[in-house]
């Protein structure tokens, strides 16, 4: 028995150790700096820092600040936008050349600028659905020279 018990208690000792290590920092992944929460990363630079993959149901993004772009349809229909009045929906001729000089669309992003400076979600959905916008606008424009030419075409 005598021989037992110094082992007994190095066990003991040891498993107190590794049970007290693991109570310190139950959470490997998470990290806190300055008052910012990281995870998956011991640099946090924001609020909250994810290095990984998010699973969520919902997430709920508030404008704060930012205009919607009811502006679109807005300035379409009323010549201007007070909301955004500086806004200006340009012809599908002037859109072509800006597509042919820079390959990406009008105020959204160029793929180098998303690759280096990455992308707010709230600007992005925000300039996704101007251009769905003005696409739908395209389409109006388009049917109305459609109906025109049938028209033309009937009377013939």
């Amino acid at each position: 028995m005598k021989k037992l018990l110094p082992k007994i208690v190095i066990t003991i000792v040891l498993l107190f150790c590794f049970s007290a290590t693991a109570q310190r920092n139950p959470f490997k992944n998470l990290s806190e700096k300055d008052g910012k929460i990281g995870i998956g990363t011991s640099f946090p630079d924001e609020l909250l820092t994810v290095k990984g993959k998010i699973h969520a149901q919902e997430v709920l993004v508030d404008l704060d600040g930012a205009v919607a772009p009811d502006y679109v349809f807005e300035n379409y229909f009323n010549g201007f936008s007070e909301m955004m009045p500086e806004y200006k929906v340009i012809s599908l001729e002037e859109l072509e050349v800006f597509l042919k000089e820079n390959y990406h669309l009008p105020n959204v992003p160029s793929a180098a600028t998303m690759q280096t400076e990455g992308i707010s979600l709230k600007e992005m959905n925000l300039i996704l659905l101007q251009k769905i916008e003005e696409l739908t606008l395209y389409t109006l424009q388009q049917q109305k020279e459609i109906d025109a030419l049938k028209e033309k075409i009937s009377e013939k």
